[in-house]
């Protein structure tokens, strides 16, 4: 159906993607912990708060703001936002610390990003992990969406696989608000097929998107084997996986994120990506949606989030 999406309720939809997001990525952080075992999480039995989030919150946090201040992304003030607030302690890649430092040191963010990885630009799933909330912002849009979730991604990622994980990300986060909206819970085939089709058909996480669409109702190993679980940090092998995880699972974040844990690899990372799309659609506190005992043991977010 047609509406009119009104900035309270893009921004409403936002910040429960953000929550998703957060504690999917704090929890999933919570694995790394030498004796944290998935089996705890499958059982119950949660670790003991508070959970630290990551730079995928943080970074997420800034792409908010910015979306608050001017319902688009600038992508000089948004590469500014994410250079100023770095926190090299919550866990960025060296990579992207580099290219933060080059930015707030004065560099053009386009020169910073085209200069990572011998001029190659980055393909790593940064970009991906932190536009969830872009996504449910833009609900009444999937093709705004993805150009804004280009333009996200852009002002760290020239590589195009960089730039395909974080439309393949917004768009599934679009359509899964856009399905809350509308009062309907979309089918895992067709949600993947939306994002297929916002994506450069030559990129690697389309051709993911296509085969996770092959596997839906397979076992997670089976999924995990055919496209990764981001082990390699990549939007090439984490993209896809999020997608199966999130359009299976979509009216549940808990188990959810327990595919993620159970999955192995870059656990905050996949949960975050999740976690935010399965938010922007189950929300927070609702069947299905954040549990609120999850949310109260992750970390507070930064004041400035607004």
């Amino acid at each position: 159906m047609a509406f009119t999406l009104y900035p309270d309720t893009r921004l409403a939809l936002a910040r429960d993607a953000l929550a998703g997001l957060s504690v999917g990525d704090a929890l999933g952080s919570q694995y790394f912990v030498p004796g944290r075992q998935p089996a705890d999480l499958a059982d119950g039995r949660l670790p003991p708060p508070p959970w630290q989030w990551t730079d995928d919150t943080e970074m997420a946090c800034s792409v908010l703001a910015a979306l608050a201040e001017a319902g688009r992304i600038d992508r000089d003030a948004l590469a500014l936002s994410f250079a100023e607030r770095c926190e090299p302690y919550r866990g960025y890649g060296p990579g992207a610390v580099r290219i933060l430092r080059l930015i707030r040191t004065g560099t053009p963010w386009p020169v910073a990003a085209a200069a990572a990885f011998d001029g190659q630009g980055s393909c790593g799933n940064g970009a991906a992990m932190r536009v969830g909330p872009l996504g449910a912002y833009f609900a009444d849009s999937t093709s705004r969406a993805a150009a804004q979730a280009r333009a996200s991604a852009e002002v760290t990622h020239a590589h195009p696989e960089g730039v395909a994980g974080a439309v393949a990300v917004a768009v599934a986060a679009a359509l899964a608000a856009r399905a809350r909206l509308d009062g309907y819970r979309p089918d895992p085939a067709r949600l993947l097929a939306g994002v297929a089709a916002a994506l450069d058909p030559a990129t690697e996480v389309h051709r993911g998107v296509r085969r996770v669409a092959g596997l839906l109702g397979r076992q997670l190993a089976e999924v995990v084997d055919a496209v990764g679980n981001g082990s390699r940090v990549t939007a090439q092998d984490t993209v896809a996986f999020t997608c199966w995880v999130a359009a299976t699972h979509l009216d549940d974040y808990p188990a959810a994120i327990r595919a993620c844990v159970e999955a192995g690899g870059d656990v905050d990372t996949t949960a975050a990506i999740v976690g935010a799309v399965v938010a922007a659609y189950a929300g927070v506190g609702t069947p299905g949606g954040v549990p609120d005992d999850w949310l109260a043991a992750r970390e507070p977010l930064p004041d400035w989030v607004g």
